[in-house]
């Protein structure tokens, strides 16, 4: 966790200062134009720590209002950076043109036309309509449906409707409305099992009482299970834990539910919980290694890492953690370490692994070309 706020903290100014350096030379500014926008993004950068002592120290107004304006200027700031960015390159491409090409060509021309304050304007636009536009992505819950047949699961409860939430991140941004349009979901697909793969709180839970109600007004006939994500661990294990059995499910923490005749769960923790590390298969081999009984196994990861001794030995791994990105086009940054990122993915030995977009957001209530989703599979019965 040190090493991740260190590594983060030390991108996020270097982002600023490369934002700051761009936005001076554009506009010529002056020492107190400088100091201010200086003084700004200094306040931006500490608004992550400034928000967690705001709910440390139960100011929850303040902190709110803090998480809205702090975390909408990081997304802002990344689309902004991406923008310059592509610019830079682009001219870069102009002056490598304007060098090989005879004088008076078109490369030229467009060089010598749009100044630093043009292209400046033009990342500086671009990136506000994104973040207007982002911010009525991520406030639209879709459905995602994925039918997987199996020989495991008798005629007689074919389909079995399983709903799957990830991701949901409940705290100072996702609230009463959010977790409202969620729920409106899961509970239009009718779901026979439902199952939230981790992360459902993020921050202080001590206010969160009726969303935990919202939560518990669905109740399928095979239950609700959940497991730990990385943000239960942030945000204090002990109260994400008792928040999420609130809202009526199953916690299984390295654990087996056998529903029916048909099918086993099986739910491991997050690696970001203590005795746990990013690749130790241990638990999960001890496991899958019981008795299945013919059961469809149904593996539930927060993090979509697939152990190679596990394949054959589940059925299907559901997972999410990475919202597919989020943000445009960070989602290629997701999958330097996760290249099974989004959407579903047949394995060897007849395993499969669905990577959920997410349901909320994370930080930024912002998604662009990555709409969050409540997730439905259908288990069909087949010879």
């Amino acid at each position: 966790m040190t090493m991740f706020l260190i590594s983060f903290f030390s991108l996020y100014s270097l982002l600023h200062f490369y934002v700051f350096m761009k936005a001076r030379n554009a506009f010529a500014l002056g020492v107190r134009a400088s100091l201010v926008l200086v003084l700004f993004m200094l306040w931006m950068i500490a608004a992550p720590v400034i928000i967690r002592q705001f709910e440390k120290y139960d100011i929850e107004p303040l902190a709110r209002i803090m998480a809205y304006v702090g975390y909408t200027w990081l997304g802002f700031l990344f689309l902004l950076v991406c923008g310059l960015i592509v610019i830079d390159l682009y001219r870069i491409v102009l002056y490598l043109a304007g060098l090989l090409l005879p004088a008076g060509s078109v490369a030229e021309g467009l060089r010598a036309v749009l100044s630093s304050r043009s292209y400046f304007l033009i990342a500086l636009s671009v990136s506000l309509l994104i973040s207007i536009y982002g911010g009525f992505e991520a406030s639209r819950i879709g459905v995602d449906t994925i039918r997987i047949h199996t020989s495991k699961l008798p005629a007689a409860v074919s389909p079995l409707r399983i709903v799957q939430i990830s991701d949901v991140h409940i705290g100072l941004i996702v609230r009463d409305s959010r977790v409202q349009k969620i729920m409106g979901q899961v509970k239009r697909a009718k779901p026979d099992l439902f199952l939230s793969t981790g992360d459902l709180v993020d921050g202080d839970t001590a206010t969160l009482g009726r969303l935990a109600e919202m939560l518990r007004e669905v109740h399928p006939r095979y239950g609700k299970f959940a497991i730990t994500g990385n943000h239960e661990y942030y945000a204090g294990i002990e109260q994400a834990v008792a928040f999420t059995k609130e809202a009526g499910f199953t916690m299984l923490r390295g654990e087996r539910a056998n529903v029916g005749e048909f099918l086993t769960i099986v739910g491991l923790d997050d690696p970001a919980g203590p005795g746990m590390i990013k690749g130790d298969g241990d638990l999960e081999g001890k496991l899958l290694a019981l008795p299945s009984g013919g059961r469809f196994i149904l593996l539930l990861k927060h993090r979509p890492d697939v152990e190679q001794a596990s394949l054959g030995r589940f059925d299907l791994q559901l997972s999410g953690h990475l919202h597919k990105g989020q943000i445009f086009p960070f989602r290629f940054f997701v999958r330097l370490f996760y290249p099974m990122y989004t959407g579903l993915y047949a394995l060897d030995r007849n395993s499969s692994l669905y990577v959920s977009a997410g349901s909320g957001t994370w930080g930024p209530p912002i998604r662009f070309l990555a709409p969050p989703k409540v997730t439905l599979i259908e288990l069909v019965h087949a010879e």
